[in-house]
Protein backbone atom coordinates (compact mmCIF):
# COMPACT_ATOMS: atom_id res chain seq x y z
CA UNK A 1 0.00 0.00 0.00
CA UNK A 2 1.31 3.41 -1.01
CA UNK A 3 2.29 5.69 2.45
CA UNK A 4 0.03 8.59 1.08
CA UNK A 5 -3.06 5.60 1.13
CA UNK A 6 -2.51 4.74 4.66
CA UNK A 7 -3.95 6.01 7.63
CA UNK A 8 -2.56 4.29 10.27
CA UNK A 9 0.45 1.88 10.52
CA UNK A 10 1.99 -0.17 13.37
CA UNK A 11 5.82 -1.53 12.49
CA UNK A 12 7.24 -4.34 14.11
CA UNK A 13 5.26 -3.79 17.64
CA UNK A 14 7.21 -5.22 20.87
CA UNK A 15 4.53 -4.74 23.99
CA UNK A 16 3.52 -6.19 27.06
CA UNK A 17 2.13 -4.82 30.44
CA UNK A 18 4.49 -6.15 32.54
CA UNK A 19 8.23 -5.90 32.59
CA UNK A 20 10.68 -8.52 30.58
CA UNK A 21 7.21 -10.21 29.29
CA UNK A 22 5.73 -9.02 25.69
CA UNK A 23 2.90 -9.80 24.42
CA UNK A 24 3.15 -8.33 21.05
CA UNK A 25 6.21 -9.52 19.82
CA UNK A 26 6.49 -7.99 16.36
CA UNK A 27 3.20 -6.73 15.18
CA UNK A 28 2.96 -4.79 11.91
CA UNK A 29 -1.10 -3.94 10.69
CA UNK A 30 -1.92 -1.24 8.25
CA UNK A 31 -5.37 0.41 7.99
CA UNK A 32 -5.91 2.24 4.34
CA UNK A 33 -8.41 5.52 3.76
CA UNK A 34 -11.69 4.62 3.80
CA UNK A 35 -10.58 0.90 4.68
CA UNK A 36 -12.59 -1.57 7.85
CA UNK A 37 -10.06 -4.07 8.59
CA UNK A 38 -10.19 -6.53 11.13
CA UNK A 39 -7.87 -8.25 13.56
CA UNK A 40 -9.07 -11.91 14.63
CA UNK A 41 -7.14 -14.78 16.01
CA UNK A 42 -7.09 -17.20 19.01
CA UNK A 43 -6.92 -16.27 22.46
CA UNK A 44 -4.28 -14.25 24.05
CA UNK A 45 -2.79 -13.71 20.53
CA UNK A 46 -2.49 -9.89 21.72
CA UNK A 47 -5.72 -8.31 19.72
CA UNK A 48 -6.91 -6.30 22.03
CA UNK A 49 -3.26 -5.37 23.78
CA UNK A 50 -2.89 -4.34 19.78
CA UNK A 51 -5.45 -1.19 20.37
CA UNK A 52 -4.08 -0.72 23.58
CA UNK A 53 -0.86 -0.02 22.26
CA UNK A 54 -1.76 1.97 19.36
CA UNK A 55 -3.98 3.61 22.15
CA UNK A 56 -1.05 4.57 24.76
CA UNK A 57 -2.77 2.11 27.36
CA UNK A 58 0.15 -0.12 26.96
CA UNK A 59 4.05 0.24 27.03
CA UNK A 60 5.79 -0.65 24.06
CA UNK A 61 9.20 -1.18 23.90
CA UNK A 62 10.39 -1.17 20.36
CA UNK A 63 8.37 -0.60 17.02
CA UNK A 64 6.50 2.49 15.71
CA UNK A 65 3.05 3.53 15.16
CA UNK A 66 2.04 6.44 12.57
CA UNK A 67 -0.96 8.30 12.45
CA UNK A 68 -0.81 9.89 8.68
CA UNK A 69 2.62 9.16 8.35
CA UNK A 70 3.36 11.03 11.65
CA UNK A 71 4.71 9.43 14.35
CA UNK A 72 2.55 8.69 17.72
CA UNK A 73 4.08 5.67 19.38
CA UNK A 74 2.92 6.22 23.23
CA UNK A 75 1.38 9.11 22.90
CA UNK A 76 -1.09 9.87 25.63
CA UNK A 77 -5.08 8.93 25.02
CA UNK A 78 -5.82 12.58 25.35
CA UNK A 79 -3.52 13.41 22.97
CA UNK A 80 -4.53 11.15 20.31
CA UNK A 81 -7.58 11.45 20.43
CA UNK A 82 -7.54 15.17 19.17
CA UNK A 83 -4.93 13.93 16.54
CA UNK A 84 -7.60 11.86 15.46
CA UNK A 85 -7.61 8.21 16.90
CA UNK A 86 -10.93 7.20 18.64
CA UNK A 87 -11.04 4.02 20.39
CA UNK A 88 -14.18 2.07 22.01
CA UNK A 89 -12.70 -0.52 24.30
CA UNK A 90 -14.93 -3.39 24.74
CA UNK A 91 -16.26 -2.73 28.48
CA UNK A 92 -16.77 0.27 30.55
CA UNK A 93 -17.65 2.57 26.99
CA UNK A 94 -20.35 4.76 28.49
CA UNK A 95 -21.34 6.79 31.36
CA UNK A 96 -23.69 4.67 32.82
CA UNK A 97 -25.18 8.18 34.95
CA UNK A 98 -25.34 10.27 32.06
CA UNK A 99 -27.84 10.51 29.27
CA UNK A 100 -27.40 9.66 25.70
CA UNK A 101 -26.82 13.32 24.92
CA UNK A 102 -24.34 14.32 27.97
CA UNK A 103 -22.15 10.67 26.61
CA UNK A 104 -21.89 12.51 23.34
CA UNK A 105 -21.03 15.79 24.40
CA UNK A 106 -18.29 13.97 26.68
CA UNK A 107 -16.87 13.20 23.22
CA UNK A 108 -15.98 16.35 22.62
CA UNK A 109 -14.64 17.39 26.51
CA UNK A 110 -11.68 18.70 24.78
CA UNK A 111 -13.30 20.90 21.68
CA UNK A 112 -17.19 21.80 23.24
CA UNK A 113 -17.62 23.69 19.71
CA UNK A 114 -17.53 20.73 18.11
CA UNK A 115 -20.47 19.43 19.23
CA UNK A 116 -23.00 21.65 17.49
CA UNK A 117 -20.85 20.78 13.95
CA UNK A 118 -21.10 17.14 14.59
CA UNK A 119 -24.42 16.08 16.24
CA UNK A 120 -26.06 16.17 13.16
CA UNK A 121 -23.88 13.65 11.24
CA UNK A 122 -23.23 11.39 14.19
CA UNK A 123 -27.03 11.46 15.25
CA UNK A 124 -27.43 10.74 10.93
CA UNK A 125 -25.73 7.83 10.74
CA UNK A 126 -27.65 6.53 14.14
CA UNK A 127 -30.90 8.07 14.05
CA UNK A 128 -32.63 5.64 16.26
CA UNK A 129 -31.23 7.85 19.44
CA UNK A 130 -32.88 11.26 18.00
CA UNK A 131 -35.78 10.74 20.59
CA UNK A 132 -33.49 9.27 22.94
CA UNK A 133 -31.02 11.60 23.86
CA UNK A 134 -32.39 12.46 27.03
CA UNK A 135 -32.44 8.35 28.48
CA UNK A 136 -29.96 7.64 30.74
CA UNK A 137 -27.07 5.34 29.19
CA UNK A 138 -27.23 3.20 31.86
CA UNK A 139 -30.47 1.85 31.17
CA UNK A 140 -29.93 0.72 27.56
CA UNK A 141 -29.51 -2.72 25.90
CA UNK A 142 -25.82 -3.65 25.53
CA UNK A 143 -26.38 -3.47 21.79
CA UNK A 144 -27.55 -0.07 22.61
CA UNK A 145 -24.31 0.93 24.85
CA UNK A 146 -22.04 0.30 21.93
CA UNK A 147 -24.40 2.77 19.47
CA UNK A 148 -23.36 5.46 21.84
CA UNK A 149 -19.80 4.39 22.68
CA UNK A 150 -19.22 4.76 18.58
CA UNK A 151 -21.09 7.70 18.60
CA UNK A 152 -19.50 9.55 21.22
CA UNK A 153 -15.68 8.59 19.81
CA UNK A 154 -17.17 9.52 16.41
CA UNK A 155 -17.74 12.97 17.98
CA UNK A 156 -14.02 13.84 17.08
CA UNK A 157 -14.35 13.03 13.48
CA UNK A 158 -11.54 10.20 14.06
CA UNK A 159 -9.09 9.42 11.21
CA UNK A 160 -9.47 6.02 12.56
CA UNK A 161 -11.87 4.20 14.88
CA UNK A 162 -10.09 1.39 16.94
CA UNK A 163 -13.14 -1.07 17.89
CA UNK A 164 -12.62 -3.65 20.27
CA UNK A 165 -14.60 -6.65 20.52
CA UNK A 166 -17.97 -4.79 19.58
CA UNK A 167 -20.28 -7.75 19.64
CA UNK A 168 -18.85 -9.63 22.58
CA UNK A 169 -22.07 -10.67 25.05
CA UNK A 170 -24.69 -9.76 23.14
CA UNK A 171 -27.18 -11.96 21.40
CA UNK A 172 -27.31 -12.70 18.02
CA UNK A 173 -29.57 -9.82 16.67
CA UNK A 174 -27.80 -7.33 18.13
CA UNK A 175 -24.27 -8.55 17.33
CA UNK A 176 -25.90 -8.35 14.19
CA UNK A 177 -27.18 -4.66 14.30
CA UNK A 178 -23.48 -3.69 15.98
CA UNK A 179 -21.75 -5.39 12.71
CA UNK A 180 -24.54 -3.23 10.89
CA UNK A 181 -23.86 -0.34 12.44
CA UNK A 182 -19.61 -0.45 11.96
CA UNK A 183 -20.31 -1.32 8.11
CA UNK A 184 -22.07 2.38 8.64
CA UNK A 185 -19.80 4.12 10.02
CA UNK A 186 -16.88 2.93 7.83
CA UNK A 187 -18.83 3.75 4.62
CA UNK A 188 -19.49 7.25 6.22
CA UNK A 189 -15.73 7.51 5.40
CA UNK A 190 -13.99 6.33 8.69
CA UNK A 191 -11.40 4.30 8.63
CA UNK A 192 -11.95 1.41 11.30
CA UNK A 193 -9.39 -1.38 12.91
CA UNK A 194 -11.68 -3.80 14.57
CA UNK A 195 -11.08 -6.61 17.26
CA UNK A 196 -13.20 -9.56 16.72
CA UNK A 197 -13.72 -12.89 18.40
CA UNK A 198 -16.36 -13.13 16.15
CA UNK A 199 -14.06 -13.98 13.29
CA UNK A 200 -16.70 -15.31 10.84
CA UNK A 201 -18.97 -12.22 10.52
CA UNK A 202 -16.01 -9.98 11.23
CA UNK A 203 -14.76 -11.50 7.96
CA UNK A 204 -17.68 -10.86 5.95
CA UNK A 205 -17.57 -6.94 6.66
CA UNK A 206 -14.28 -6.47 6.24
CA UNK A 207 -12.04 -4.94 3.42
CA UNK A 208 -8.99 -6.85 4.60
CA UNK A 209 -7.75 -9.21 7.75
CA UNK A 210 -5.44 -9.79 9.85
CA UNK A 211 -4.85 -12.76 12.10
CA UNK A 212 -2.73 -12.43 15.07
CA UNK A 213 -0.78 -15.47 16.39
CA UNK A 214 1.53 -15.19 19.97
CA UNK A 215 1.50 -11.64 19.26
CA UNK A 216 2.61 -11.59 15.38
CA UNK A 217 0.68 -11.21 12.17
CA UNK A 218 0.64 -14.83 11.52
CA UNK A 219 -1.55 -14.32 7.70
CA UNK A 220 -2.97 -11.20 6.07
CA UNK A 221 -5.45 -10.63 3.17
CA UNK A 222 -8.93 -10.15 2.00
CA UNK A 223 -11.33 -10.63 4.63
CA UNK A 224 -13.37 -13.08 2.77
CA UNK A 225 -10.41 -14.47 0.85
CA UNK A 226 -8.93 -15.40 4.97
CA UNK A 227 -12.76 -16.66 5.29
CA UNK A 228 -12.21 -19.25 3.29
CA UNK A 229 -8.66 -20.07 3.08
CA UNK A 230 -8.10 -23.71 4.10
CA UNK A 231 -5.34 -22.93 6.40
CA UNK A 232 -6.66 -20.20 8.42
CA UNK A 233 -10.03 -22.33 8.84
CA UNK A 234 -8.37 -25.54 10.09
CA UNK A 235 -5.61 -23.49 12.16
CA UNK A 236 -7.55 -19.85 13.63
CA UNK A 237 -10.87 -20.07 12.67
CA UNK A 238 -12.26 -23.11 14.93
CA UNK A 239 -16.30 -23.68 14.41
CA UNK A 240 -16.18 -21.96 11.06
CA UNK A 241 -14.67 -25.12 9.13
CA UNK A 242 -17.47 -27.08 10.49
CA UNK A 243 -20.19 -24.12 9.34
CA UNK A 244 -18.42 -24.64 5.80
CA UNK A 245 -18.67 -28.40 5.68
CA UNK A 246 -22.26 -28.45 6.68
CA UNK A 247 -22.93 -25.90 4.23
CA UNK A 248 -21.32 -27.96 1.13
CA UNK A 249 -23.36 -31.20 2.64
CA UNK A 250 -26.68 -29.50 2.09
Amino acid sequence: MADDDVVLRTDALHAGYLPGINILNGCTVEVGKGELVGIIGPNGAGKSTLLKAIFGQVNIRSGTVTLRGEDITGLGADKLVTKGVGFVPQTNNVFPSLTIQENLEMGVFQRPKLYDQRIDEVLGLFPEMKKRLKQRAGSLSGGERQMVAMSRALMMDPSVLLLDEPSAGLSPVRQDETFLNVARVNRAGVSVLIVEQNARRALQICHRGYVLDQGRDAYTGRGRELMNDPKVIELYLGTLAADQEAARAK
